[in-house]
């Protein structure tokens, strides 16, 4: 048995799946289900006895608690944070809640959890994070390592690097086993349309403007989603205690271009009267906008043998194909909170149709 936090939004009900399809081991599904917690995302789920939903937050350390006594997990996966740096900017304070106090809740939670098991007991404790992190880097700089200096620039990057010390902390004072992956971005199905990939294909299909920060020369990494969920488990089974691993797709885009991609896919796969590129906006640069992220993930390859099975190219046809076959799940959450957002930070709102 396992227990995942966060395991209704993007990158957790991915892990669920995809762990459920590779192995019988039960999981414990611990979410808060805000904004971007879908329970859709694991409806496949509904009559399998392996998946267990919990309606929950992880700042509530007596339902924690009560969780590891009743299922008995051999591991956390902590994959619950608010995650997106716009809203991050608009109001930090749920990011310091939800990732800086959530993940000292979670691991005293443990900690009290590991001093109940035989001093031979395997129980670690997994923490996902994020690239963000390191801060920014220079056209020509060296991509980060795992020895890269912390220097997050937004809210949402701070809060993921104090929980990052959280954990280091936990591992050398109290003697946890736990180990981080700081990933990359990640895309792929069942991510929240704030993000930039869903953002476009859906805004395309709708008819409406592709909005581009700056002038969309932001560099990334990019990475699939299942690929993410591959190297995790890696990590879960063999990564050394007190580690942190970079996963990464070896894929270093201009945002500018990744739109261009979707654009070409789109105009191939759902063919419009004029190319969807002639949608494109550019549009205000955020605050603090970092310029380029990339990974260097040699050493979970050198260590754990995993590195990516999808290219850029592979990884995006297969999103765009899922988005354009699950247009019903992208218009149900396409509401509420999510029409104020857009409104509020781009001056849209989405009614077209998805």
């Amino acid at each position: 048995m396992i227990l995942v936090t966060g395991g209704a939004g993007f990158i957790g009900s991915n892990f669920v799946l995809d762990w459920l399809a590779q192995t019988d081991e039960p999981v414990v599904n611990l979410d808060k289900l805000t904004y971007a917690g879908n329970p859709e995302n694991f409806a496949s789920l509904a009559n399998d006895s392996r998946h267990h939903f919990v309606h929950g937050d992880i700042c509530d350390r007596e339902l924690v608690a009560s969780l590891l006594r009743q299922y008995q997990p051999r591991a956390i996966l902590h994959f619950a944070a608010e995650s997106h740096v716009d809203r991050s900017i608009h109001g930090p304070a749920d990011f310091v809640r939800t990732n800086v106090d959530g993940t000292f809740s979670l691991l005293e939670a443990a900690r009290a959890y590991r001093a109940t098991l035989a001093e031979d007991a395997h129980f670690r404790f997994l923490h996902v994070s994020t690239d963000e992190v390191f801060g920014t880097l220079g056209k020509d700089d060296a991509p980060f390592s795992e020895a890269t200096p912390y220097a997050p620039n937004s809210p949402y990057s701070a809060s993921k690097a104090a929980s990052d010390h959280l954990v280091r902390a936990w591992h050398h004072t109290y003697g946890m086993d736990v180990v981080t992956g700081n990933c990359s971005n990640n895309y792929g199905p069942l991510q929240f349309p704030e993000k930039l990939i869903p953002l476009i294909i859906a805004n395309a299909l709708a008819g409406k403007a592709l909005p581009i920060y700056g002038d969309g020369m932001q560099v990334r990494d990019w990475l699939y989603v299942g690929d993410h969920c591959s190297a995790l488990r890696r990590v879960l089974a063999d990564g050394r205690a007190g580690e942190t691993y970079n996963i990464g797709g070896w894929n270093e885009k201009a945002n500018i271009d990744v739109v261009h991609t979707l654009c070409d896919l789109l105009d191939e796969l759902a063919p419009a009267a004029k190319s969807y590129r002639q949608q494109i906006t550019f549009v205000k640069d955020r605050p603090g906008h970092d310029r380029r992220y990339a990974i260097d993930a040699r050493k979970i390859e050198r260590e754990l043998g995993w590195k990516p099975a999808e290219t850029f190219d592979t990884g995006m046809r297969k999103t765009v194909q899922w988005y354009l076959s699950n247009q019903d799940w992208v218009s149900k959450v396409q509401s509420g909170d999510y029409l104020k957002w857009l409104e509020r930070h781009y001056g849209q709102r989405n009614e077209g149709k998805a």
